[in-house]
């Protein structure tokens, strides 16, 4: 997932006096110039932001003193009394806004994956001072005259296909902003921005406070029966840090399931600790987000009323791949009828295990995946504790993500401790291009936190452009359980192929070679962001790769081929459950995005209810990947009518690395065309034509399916059947 500030039209101070404006903007500037770290660009290698010369309450001084100066900047571009030109005005425009980029995007860093009570508050006070700015530059008349003039000539500019793709966003981005609208209208919508900023805000807080109060705290060792010794460890520790030694504690992660429910081996337990997940956000008390969604829903849909649309899903689409919410419903409805004849399978399959077992009742959501890890490990022999010892993390990203990228794209990293972090757990490393020459800076942040939002996610402290004369300076950020001290840093082949997802990012991020920092990078859409992300996951078992990085920490010994044909043969094990999952919570945002406003406010969960019931998949023992009162993504990141975008591009994915075994695989020459024609490339051109320059033709569900090991009706594809490029020849 992309970690992105999105400068969507929000409260109105285009309409403010000026003179108050820029009254307000000088004293800004001013009073916060002088000493704050973010006044001027940093002297550090690439800019990198001087993490030990920043302290918490310089953040909000510069990000308002950023904004002041970019509001006087976009008035210079008001006031030219040349003509429009491309340099004058959409040029100008990217030049903008230096120092408010310098500060907000640490200030990001930060709040997402090491906040306090300072930036919190930071956080609430900004959220309708950004919605404000955003409108006093999306709602400027005169900016929108000089911006329209150009467009409305721009076959006759000359332009080159980067510019001319510039100039289109933006006339399309403010006109989507409301720039059109009556001046009435526009006092409307920015009300309506204010409070969406304001709820966002308070939604991803009382979210993180209530995920960290939800932490099951275990009194008694034997109930945790079933997991490791470093995991008990671990748990004993997390318990220490609250003050509650003797005891044991189990964080919650931002998903439904919970890693420790495929291990411990008490039901009641693993019921408390599947509630604990379930309910974090619905106590009734002050960590509660169901008020906050109900009317965030409610603005959404009175937003996209206001700007000519019917629900906010039609909104959303407008500038995605897939265009229309009816072409997205209509693609998980493809592979909503085959996933829901695989999960009545494997539901029945886990509850004859259970009563095979002598229990008197049927698999439910806190049984799954105890039951479907004893049922993998009867049907592939495949232990995941027999998995861990061969993915120590550092070895999994030195030799294992950093190595693909090489072989494929011919990069290296050399590790830097001279580059001051936000927290002494993250790492730093530059990045080297083929010809040895700098490509960019990484950050990782692995380890979960008590004040780390869930999840895991890439973006950049800095961004590339060549206007600007930036290299990308980018970070990724996930939230594995840290080993006690002096145990190993294992983790599961899922933490191996999250890094591998989130590198994915990094590398969309890296390879940018654009001008203009709009379009540079990941600033692409949803529906396609996460197509270089999941098409990284990949390398993780390829054959090149993985013995490379599977190397036991103990012994040496590099993971044997029998357990890497489990994997694969286990590959497509619980696909129901694992990708039922993301296709029910994708399928429950559209719900709740499909709404008008004259639908008025809804009760959430009852709205839920009905909802998950539409799906026509096995909501009762698969359960959402994201509750409705614990789904960041659409409420507080940027998702919201947009999580189908992991599924779509899922497709994306499975097209492109068909190509790839079509054409030899993981090979330079491969990766190289990747690189040029794919990730290198930004919002430069659209996306359906430069796929199908990629791939030779339009996307399609049928690899999808196959990698799931699903036919369209729902069949399971044969183990033993041919193999996977094989299989699309037969087509």
């Amino acid at each position: 997932m992309t970690r992105t500030l999105l400068l969507a039209a929000t409260a109105l101070v285009a309409i403010l006096p000026m003179t108050a404006t820029a009254q307000q903007g000088q004293k800004a500037i001013s009073a916060n110039l002088a000493t704050n770290p973010f006044a001027k660009p940093s002297t550090l290698p690439f800019e990198a932001p001087p993490f030990d010369k920043i302290k918490d309450t310089d953040y909000q001084p510069a990000i308002e003193a950023g904004m002041a100066r970019q509001l006087a900047e976009v008035r210079a571009i008001d006031a030219t009394k040349a003509a429009p030109t491309f340099d004058n005005t959409i040029a100008a425009l990217e030049r903008s806004g230096r120092m408010l980029d310098r500060a907000n995007n640490a200030f990001s860093a930060v709040t997402g994956a090491n906040t306090n009570d300072t930036l919190q508050a930071a956080e609430k006070a900004l959220a309708p001072k950004f919605a404000a700015h955003a409108d006093a530059i999306n709602l400027d008349p005169k900016l929108f005259a000089r911006v329209g003039a150009l467009y409305d000539k721009r076959a006759a500019l000359k332009l080159d296909p980067e510019q001319a793709m510039v100039l289109q966003l933006t006339y399309e981005n403010m006109v989507r902003a409301g720039a059109n609208l009556s001046p009435a209208d526009k006092v409307q919508l920015s009300k309506l921005n204010s409070q969406l900023s304001t709820l966002e805000t308070d939604f991803q807080q009382k979210l993180l406070a209530g995920t960290k109060a939800g932490a099951l705290v275990v009194d008694d060792q034997a109930k945790l029966a079933g997991m490791t010794d470093a995991e008990i460890a671990a748990a004993a520790a997390a318990a220490k840090e609250r003050g509650l030694a003797g005891k044991y504690l189990l964080p919650l992660q931002n998903t439904t399931q919970q890693p420790a429910l495929a291990e411990i081996k008490d039901r009641a337990t693993r019921q408390a600790l599947f509630d604990a997940s379930w309910t974090r956000s619905e106590k009734g008390d002050a960590n509660d987000t169901r008020a906050d969604i109900a009317e965030l829903a409610l603005l959404r849909a009175q937003k996209a009323k206001l700007l000519g649309f019917g629900t906010w899903a039609d909104y959303v689409l407008q500038n995605q791949m897939a265009k229309t919410p009816g072409t997205a419903l209509g693609f998980m409805q493809q592979l909503g009828r085959p996933v829901a004849v695989e999960q009545r399978r494997e539901a029945a399959d886990l509850t004859q295990l259970i009563k095979q077992q002598g229990g008197d009742f049927a698999v439910t959501p806190a049984d799954w995946n105890f039951y479907s890890e004893q049922l993998r490990k009867a049907k592939y022999d495949l232990n995941q504790d027999e998995l861990k010892p061969y993915f120590e993390i550092q070895k999994v990203l030195s030799d294992g993500v950093f190595y693909a990228a090489n072989q494929l794209y011919g990069v290296t990293f050399k590790r830097r401790t001279d580059l001051p972090v936000w927290q002494p757990d993250v790492m730093t490393y530059e990045v080297f291009d083929a010809d040895g020459s700098h490509l960019g800076l990484m950050y990782f942040d692995y380890w979960k936190r008590d004040n780390k939002s869930g999840g895991a996610w890439m973006s950049n402290l800095v961004g590339q452009s060549k206007l600007l004369g930036t290299s990308p300076v980018i970070y990724n950020v996930a939230n594995f359980t840290k080993p006690a001290a002096g145990q190993p840093a294992l983790i599961t082949f899922d933490d191996v192929t999250t890094m591998f997802h989130e590198f994915g990012h990094a590398l969309h991020g890296l390879f940018a070679d654009q001008a203009y920092p709009s379009v540079s990078g990941t600033s692409v859409a949803r529906d396609f962001v996460e197509f270089p992300s999941q098409f990284n996951e990949h390398w993780a078992l390829d054959p090149k790769i993985l013995p490379h990085y599977a190397v036991n920490y103990k012994t040496g010994e590099v993971i044997p081929q029998s357990l890497v044909d489990k994997i694969k043969r286990a590959s497509a094990f619980d696909t129901g459950y694992s990708f039922g999952e993301t296709l029910t919570a994708a399928e429950l945002d559209m719900s709740w995005h499909s709404l008008t406003a004259a639908d008025g406010k809804q009760d959430v969960d009852a709205f839920e209810k009905k909802a998950l019931a539409a799906t026509g998949l096995d909501t009762r023992d698969v359960p959402p990947r994201y509750r409705t009162s614990y789904f960041r993504h659409i409420w507080a990141n940027g998702y919201s009518a947009g999580y189908y975008a992991y599924i779509w591009t899922k497709m994306l994915d499975e097209n492109a690395y068909d190509w790839f075994e079509d054409h030899g695989g993981l090979t330079r020459a491969n990766g190289q065309r990747f690189r040029d024609m794919i990730l290198s490339k930004g919002h430069t051109e659209d996306y359906a034509p430069m796929f199908r320059a990629f791939y030779g033709a339009d996307p399609q569900v049928a690899p999808l399916l196959k990698s799931l090991g699903l036919n369209a009706d729902g069949s399971r594809i044969a183990e033993d059947g041919p193999s996977r490029s094989a299989r699309k020849k037969d087509d």
